[in-house]
């Protein structure tokens, strides 16, 4: 009943809204955008000499509004570490200025990191938290809010399934998973994130909280976020994974508009996804670590935005720690395609 209730709630507020605003007419292109993103990378292990080519993203998207207030999102990944991945399928509806209701599939409202899309990274890898521990897409509905003021403020929040992006017809559940988010854009380019998330992907609830800043002023942009994600029942230690880095921005005049310098240290304590069980404990899914990344990347923004991404990574580990096989040192260089 309370799901019920908070989903009434949730159109009442859009349709209400709707009806003060009767009769005003809005000038709205309804011709559908389409966007691609395609990242292609080399990396090479030194300790074990081995190198591979891979198409990380193969992403193609298309958008647009069928309705003054009414508009859409389809997008699916191609190549998503050489799976097919439909990724967002939503309906979004705006009655007011700064307000809107979404219903589908889409990434939570959770941390900063997670919510870029390839095109937008800094890295040709993603931090621990937006790929281990606070990477999040599920079914859902959503509701937005923008304080358009002096100091103007994004508010998110949203209700889930639970059930990820593939098990959705016979999944049905007595509990819901639940996402928050505030943006406060502060003066001189400051801008802080704090969000909260509750999930459940098996027997466990699992909460996390995470707060983060950046700050962009001329050439520089620097960042820092940090997470805390608790599990329920003490199946497994609570979680410390924070990530920072710093870039520089330098204009060039020929061939690349410009060249960024880009440092980063990201860290992450043992780590269970907390879908698997043994012995009454969830399981190990990543052992502690810590990284230090450099890198610069060319940038050319005409007639496509693309980069030229060269990082090395460099991977600290305890002793006796589970490594995985692609999770070692690497030098890696990509090339990604917006279009």
């Amino acid at each position: 009943m309370k799901q019920i209730a908070i989903l009434a709630l949730s159109l009442a507020l859009p349709l209400a809204a709707l009806a003060e605003e009767k009769g005003e007419k809005k000038k709205v292109d309804y011709r559908p955008e389409i966007h691609g993103t395609v990242r292609a990378k080399y990396e090479y292990q030194p300790e074990v000499n081995a190198g591979r080519f891979q198409v990380r993203n193969a992403r193609i998207s298309i958008s647009g509004n069928v309705a003054p207030i009414v508009n859409y999102k389809a997008e699916i990944d191609l190549s998503d570490e050489g799976q097919i991945k439909m990724l967002d399928a939503y309906t979004r509806i705006t009655p007011l200025k700064g307000f809107d209701f979404t219903i589908g599939q889409m990434r939570v409202p959770f941390t900063i990191d997670a919510h870029r899309s390839p095109h937008q990274q800094y890295f040709a890898n993603r931090s621990f938290i937006a790929k281990q521990v606070g990477n999040v897409r599920d079914v859902g509905a959503t509701l937005g809010y923008t304080i358009d003021c002096a100091l103007p403020i994004t508010l998110q929040a949203g209700i889930f399934n639970g059930s990820g992006l593939t098990d959705q017809k016979d999944f049905w559940t007595k509990n819901i998973n639940y996402s928050a988010k505030a943006q406060f854009r502060l003066p001189k380019g400051f801008n802080i994130v704090l969000s909260a998330q509750k999930i459940k992907p098996s027997e466990v609830s699992i909460n996390m909280y995470d707060a983060g800043v950046n700050f962009k002023h001329g050439r520089w942009m620097v960042e820092a976020e940090y997470l805390y994600k608790h599990y329920a029942k003490d199946a497994f230690d609570a979680v410390n994974a924070f990530d920072g880095f710093v870039c520089y921005d330098l204009p060039l005049k020929k061939a690349f508009s410009k060249i960024s310098f880009l440092a980063r240290f990201d860290y992450m304590g043992d780590h269970s996804d907390g879908k698997e069980y043994e012995n009454g404990k969830l399981v190990l899914t990543d052992s502690e670590r810590k990284r230090i990344t450099g890198g610069i990347t060319l940038s050319i923004d005409k007639p496509f935005i693309s980069d030229i991404r060269l990082n090395y990574e460099q991977y600290f580990y305890n002793d006796g720690a589970y490594i995985k096989e692609s999770e070692r040192n690497k030098l890696v260089i990509e090339v990604m395609t917006r279009f």
